[in-house]
């Protein structure tokens, strides 16, 4: 039986990658390939990265072949960052790049024709918005069958505030998929809602995570933690984040926020901490990667995602195999899937400040030591 060959657009893929998406392509092309499929993953990198005018070979294991355009788009880009890595590159090189985000997105798209006549494929296989044009462009030259991966949509990133350009784009790749993936029924409600799409042409799969044992890492603290660890963006209700804080102080002062990751609300949530005078009690750690990350679950007493739309919400199965309780917001899709959670409405302050006290004076940081402990125990027996 011969291979069934892949074509993927994507934006992000390890060492390449910012966010969840990373994550869930290569857990996603690992799992294709070991079903015996071959996989050319296609993806924008910097002009550090490519040397060839249209595609370079960057990595091949495992029946997986990633393939390198010459672009400086990343993920979770917006038009106000893309102009920002324009200035950092212009005078570097001739200006080859499109002028705003959208006519770099289309430019992209327009080399997918290319790839699509070059690399040999039965499938193809898009990722979010940026790509759908690209599987779009690659469909109409091979005639091969389309199905769009669509992990959030412009509603769920801009807390219903939309850019209609992106919106469109979503539209036309979600109308023109021959088969869409999604990662929760909260998600697949979504699209249903803002694109009219019909139910049966949307297939839920709920991401899962890899059972690759952690480091135990024995926190040196003195005061409780609760971690924040996402993006800081509208999306990921950060601003909750504080206003929570605020009120958790009251009950249990010896007690400090942990903000990890970057955003475009990072500046705004900053001066909101010290607007609400706590800036002493919350920390601001930047972007966190391998261990590191590892180390902020194991020292966190709760992690606590507040997503104001949040289509489904790894980093809470992150946490929990880090033995971290985790509180959730309802509007998510993890939430589908994870029981022994705590769950509230990301605006319910009241309630969220209630679960978060409680779960401090319960000492949850002895209960997540124990899960380790147990874990620890059932792997020298031999146990899953």
């Amino acid at each position: 039986m011969s291979k069934l060959k892949v074509l993927m657009f994507g934006w992000e893929f390890p060492p390449y990658k910012s966010g969840g998406l990373g994550t869930a392509c290569y857990g996603l092309t690992k799992a294709l390939a070991k079903q015996n499929c071959e996989i050319t993953f296609v993806m924008p990198v910097t002009p550090e990265g490519a040397t060839a005018k249209f595609v370079k070979l960057i990595g091949a294991a495992n029946n997986i072949r990633v393939k390198g355009v010459d672009s400086p788009l990343t993920a979770y880009m917006t038009s106000a960052s893309y102009e920002e890595q324009q200035w950092l590159y212009k005078g570097k090189k001739k200006q080859v790049y499109g002028r705003d985000l959208y006519q770099e997105v289309q430019r992209y798209s327009a080399l997918a024709k290319h790839i699509a006549k070059t690399e040999p494929h039965d499938i193809i296989h898009a990722h979010d918005w940026m790509t759908y044009q690209a599987g779009i462009n690659a469909k109409k030259v091979s005639k091969k069958p389309l199905v769009v991966h669509l992990h959030a949509t412009e509603f769920d990133r801009t807390a219903d505030h939309p850019d209609a350009r992106i919106s469109h784009i979503e539209w036309q790749g979600l109308q023109e998929a021959d088969k869409i993936i999604t990662n929760s029924n909260f998600s697949k409600q979504n699209i249903i809602k803002h694109y009219k799409i019909p139910a049966e042409k949307i297939e839920v799969v709920h991401w899962g995570i890899d059972d690759t044992p952690v480091t135990n890492y024995t926190p040196n603290k003195k005061d409780k933690m609760v971690l924040f660890l996402g993006r800081v963006t509208i999306q990921k209700g950060p601003d909750y984040f504080v206003e929570v804080a605020k009120k958790v102080l009251q009950y249990e002062p010896k007690t400090k926020f942990v903000i990890v990751g970057d955003g475009d609300m990072l500046p705004k949530i900053i001066n909101k901490t010290a607007e609400l005078g706590i800036t002493d009690k919350v920390i601001f750690t930047g972007a966190l990667s391998g261990d590191d990350v590892h180390k902020a679950f194991q020292t966190a007493d709760l992690y606590v995602m507040p997503s104001v739309s949040e289509p489904f919400g790894l980093v809470a199965l992150e946490s929990l195999k880090n033995g971290t309780p985790i509180l959730i917001s309802k509007t998510s899709g993890v939430s589908e899937i994870v029981r022994n959670a705590l769950k509230a409405d990301f605006w319910d302050i009241n309630e969220m400040t209630n679960k978060i006290v409680n779960v401090l004076r319960h000492n949850a940081n002895e209960r997540s030591a124990k899960i380790r402990s147990r874990r620890a125990s059932k792997k020298n027996h031999g146990g899953l």
